[in-house]
């Protein structure tokens, strides 16, 4: 197949290893959820459109959903809801998606985005840039990325005044305006504040 997107997977399909690539969409914004989608494919398979879906138009990733839905042997997406973000941690509570993919997923190697796991039943490996890396991550990416956008442009409809279709969540200058304007909404994260925020009331 020769592509580096898939430079893991050839390597440890030659050992007959069945892999799941985890990855997540929403570690860093203000508000929402974050979404960590796991997904395994058959030994051997690749396709071309596959990649991190940071470098994937929006239309490109939503085609592209259908397609890793229909190839996957398996998959699977956690929301991680603010509560959760704001009870053990943003990155704590990311870690404890991607173990719970790890340990249900029919894969007996595991491949994360950057994220060390602590309690995995199969051998796993950390990859950095792993969604530029490896083809399961990428695809898990995309999986995640528009199940997350999709979740922010209905808390867009709810409310309509703080402009999560455009931003998603991060800590965008408008959005950064509205929360001083109107507060936070219970979608915000309360372990998550910026300087200006001082000026106001945090209770929900």
């Amino acid at each position: 197949m020769g592509s580096l997107i898939a430079e893991f997977e050839n390597i440890l399909w030659q050992e007959n290893h069945s892999v799941c690539g985890i990855d997540e969409a929403g570690r860093g914004p203000m508000a929402g959820p974050c979404v960590v989608a796991g997904v395994v494919f058959p030994q051997g398979y690749y396709h071309a459109d596959i990649n991190d879906s940071k470098k994937l138009s929006p239309k490109k990733r939503d085609e592209l959903v259908s397609l890793i839905k229909e190839h996957a042997l398996w998959y699977k997406v956690i929301v991680v809801d603010v509560d959760q973000i704001d009870l053990h941690n943003i990155y704590r509570a990311t870690q404890i998606a991607m173990e719970e993919i790890a340990n249900s997923a029919p894969a007996s190697y595991v491949l994360t985005d950057a994220m060390p796991l602590l309690d995995s039943r199969q051998p796993f490996e950390s990859i950095v840039k792993g969604d530029a890396r490896s083809m399961s991550i990428a695809a898990a990416s995309v999986l995640a990325k528009t199940h997350r956008d999709a979740l922010m442009v209905e808390l867009d409809r709810m409310y309509p005044e703080y402009g999560f279709a455009k931003h998603k969540g991060y800590g965008t200058k408008a959005h950064r305006e509205a929360i001083l304007k109107y507060g936070r909404t219970k979608h915000h994260r309360k372990t998550f504040k910026f300087k200006d925020e001082d000026q106001i009331s945090l209770d929900i």
